[in-house]
């Protein structure tokens, strides 16, 4: 245990600036292709159910269970008052939860502390596997949970670096596409039960301004964590 806890409290040095450039690249890419997204956004699924998941037991509320499809949604059923601020805050928590998680793990990253982000991060989706209630959700998360531990299990440990970058790189950019998707569903009136309208509905200001909320957060984990995760210093005096 002793060994295991210096692990996890010893920071490391990063990987060399071309690599954490490149992990930036490789993940704007993934995002930004419609193939490579289409098989990743599950991930950015996860980050965003676990985030009404996590706020739901903060606030209080009853937590009955989360589901992940494959088409890429998701649902995460709570039980509690239908108003007031408990639903409010599970409600938003959703579309900023993986921007967040990436601004959280690029500090955690940037300050060389990769094994406490993966040690999180595991321990997060093994948390979140009690809760799921469908076959396709339990593998999604089995397969995700279990590459990752392999990767790190197996690969040399400088890997470690470079997969937390990816992963980290991959959540700031890939917390904000579902927003501008969202956007573009409502323009067309396809998304009248999103959460930014669930949200309309219990405080009476406009589904679009809950959009633009999300979309500050994003942009502010994004600009945030590239600053953290830059491997150059940025002096803005």
């Amino acid at each position: 245990m002793s060994e295991v806890w210096v692990t996890l409290t010893t920071a490391r040095s990063g990987p060399p600036p071309l690599v954490v450039l490149l992990s930036a690249l490789a993940a704007l890419v993934v995002v930004s292709w419609s193939t490579s997204w289409q098989l990743s956004r599950g991930l950015i699924t996860i980050a965003h159910e676990g985030g009404h998941a996590l706020v739901a037991l903060l606030t209080r509320r009853k937590l009955q269970g989360i589901r992940l499809h494959s088409d890429t949604s998701g649902v995460t059923l709570t039980r509690g008052r239908p108003t007031g601020p408990g639903m409010i805050l599970t409600a938003a928590a959703g579309y900023v939860a993986p921007s967040l998680l990436g601004l959280g793990g690029a500090w955690l990253t940037a300050s060389g502390y990769v094994a406490v982000l993966i040690t999180i991060v595991i321990g997060l989706l093994f948390c979140m596997l009690l809760l799921i209630r469908n076959l396709f959700g339990v593998v999604s998360l089995l397969v995700t949970g279990g590459a990752i531990f392999a990767f790190t299990w197996y690969a040399a440990p400088d890997m470690d670096a470079v997969l937390a970058y990816l992963a980290v790189w991959f959540l700031l950019l890939g917390g904000f596409r579902p927003i501008v998707e969202l956007q573009r569903k409502r323009r067309h009136g396809r998304a009248p039960d999103s959460d930014a309208d669930q949200l309309a509905r219990l405080t009476f200001l406009p589904g679009g301004f809950w959009v633009l909320l999300f979309m500050l957060v994003a942009g502010a984990s994004l600009v945030s964590g590239a600053y953290l995760l830059s491997p150059v210093p940025l002096d803005f005096g």
